[in-house]
Order: structure tokens, then sequence, then C-alpha cells
């Protein structure tokens, strides 16, 4: 499981989403941050709840910024904690994005610690009860499949965009070839795409880019190789988009994944990992 812990000031993140649940603790400042069409903020003591593949943004929301620790469970290990406390099978969600919760921020704050010192029996210890004391608190059970998608939906259609998109990272389409595949005129694919994930397809295209470079990166690959692999221009193009997105430059975080320590990048980020 992936942790941050960073002070930000100037950093905006873009649009984006996580395969993960984000459960980030405020400790000093505010953040600010778009999240299912609104605006939210986020003050000390703060913790706030996202849930996966939901896009969202964050920003400071105060001129000193902000100071957090976020860890980003999988959902498989969410919901295994959820079926250990007898609920239905299936992913839980998160309805309330920004609590304030002692004893859960209290949880949160001792697993983080205990993965940033390197207690791997500690930290998989308070990480589960922390996410059972979230989830009994927070959280309600997986819902069954949506039947009413809303206007401009076309899952299938769009899943099938998708399939193509990811397949295509270094050389996308057009987006009249896009809606040419698909039988769909440009604006009718967009607003469909948009709806389903959240995201217009060429920013989708940079979302699945970021991605596969956190693999390649893990996998040892030299920054400047992952650029090309991932499908960027440059290096350059690679260093904005994932700053954007993981918070740190791919060097810094590369190097953590590499050494086993934490790296403090220039904004005052730190990126830990630890397997629980």
């Amino acid at each position: 499981m992936d942790l941050l812990r960073a002070r930000y000031v100037t950093h905006r993140y873009t649009r984006h989403a996580h395969e993960t649940f984000t459960f980030a603790l405020i400790e000093a400042g505010i953040e600010e941050f778009s999240y299912g069409g609104g605006l939210l903020r986020a003050g000390a003591g703060g913790v706030a709840l996202l849930n996966p593949d939901m896009v969202h943004t964050g920003h400071a929301g105060a001129p000193e910024g902000w100071a957090y620790r976020v860890l980003y469970p999988d959902p498989g290990l969410v919901a295994e904690v959820a079926a250990d406390l007898g609920w239905r099978l299936g992913t839980p969600s998160f309805p309330e994005t920004v609590v304030y919760d002692t004893s859960s921020a209290r949880l949160l704050r001792a697993a983080h610690i205990a993965a940033e010192h390197g207690d791997r029996l500690a930290s998989s210890s308070l990480l589960r009860t922390a996410l059972a004391g979230l989830l009994r608190a927070h959280a309600r059970p997986g819902d069954r499949a949506r039947t009413d998608r809303g206007p401009y939906r076309s899952p299938a259609a769009i899943g099938t965009l998708r399939d193509l998109l990811a397949n295509r990272l270094a050389d996308p389409p057009s987006l009249d070839d896009l809606a040419h595949e698909l039988g769909m005129n440009p604006f009718a694919l967009v607003r469909s795409f948009r709806a389903e994930t959240g995201l217009p397809p060429h920013a989708y295209v940079n979302h699945l880019r970021v991605r596969l470079a956190r693999q390649l990166l893990d996998s040892g690959v030299a920054p400047a190789d992952v650029a090309a692999q991932a499908g960027f221009a440059d290096q350059a193009h690679l260093t904005r988009h994932f700053k954007r997105v993981v918070g740190v430059p791919p060097r810094s975080y590369q190097r953590y994944r590499e050494g086993g320590k934490n790296v403090q990048d220039s904004t005052g980020a730190g990126l830990l990992a630890s397997h629980m």
C-alpha cells in the first residue's frame, strides 16, 4: 500500500483518480478539492474519504497551505475487512467525503506512523483496526449494480473506447476517428465519456499514462525510458503530468521505491510505501 506525507503550499493536483481508496488526514492548514461535482474543504483534524476511481483535484485552501498523511488501501483489502465485520460481499463506499472524527483520525495516524517507521506487524494490525473503525462509522455496504445510469451514459460503448485508448497510449486516435469507430458524433462521445469516467478522452489518456509510468518506475525502468514507453512526448512531459497526479516527480518516486527510505521532494512531499 502506498502512503504519502506532505506539506504543500503552491502545488495543485490536476483532475485525476486512483484505483484505490484515498484516506487523507489533514494535520495542519486547509486543503480544497473538487469531488463529486462540488468543491470541498478539509481542515486540521479532518479526514477525507475518497472512493476508488472518483475524479478529484487538490490545492491549498489557505495561504499557509496544508500538511497531511494519506493512505491508499486497495479496494480488495477494504472489502476483506468489511467481510470480517459480517458485511455483505462487495466493495463498500463512503457517502460522506470529509469527516471530523477524532477516533478515526487517531487510528489512521497511528497506522501511517507505524508504516513510516517500517514496523510491518504494527502497521498491518493498526491499518486493519483503522479500516474497521472507518467502515463502522462512515461507510455503507457495496451497492448492487445501478440500473439508472442517468443521461448521456453509454457504458458498453465507453468500455470499448477505454480499452482502445489503453492499447494506444503512445499514439491515440483522433476524436473523429474514435467517434467513427463507435458510430457516435464527437460531441456525444465526449459527453458520454465524461459522464462515465469523469474525464474527457484526452485527459483520460494522460491518466492511464501516469498509471503505466508508476508501474514502469516500480520495475526499475529509468525515468527517461519510462517517458517513451508510457507515451509521453519527453521526460519533461512525464514529470509535469506525474507530479500533478502523484505529488512528487518520477525520480523522487523511484528513489524511494529503490532505496526503501523516505524521500523528500522540494515541495515538501515525502512518498512512502508499505506492504501490509
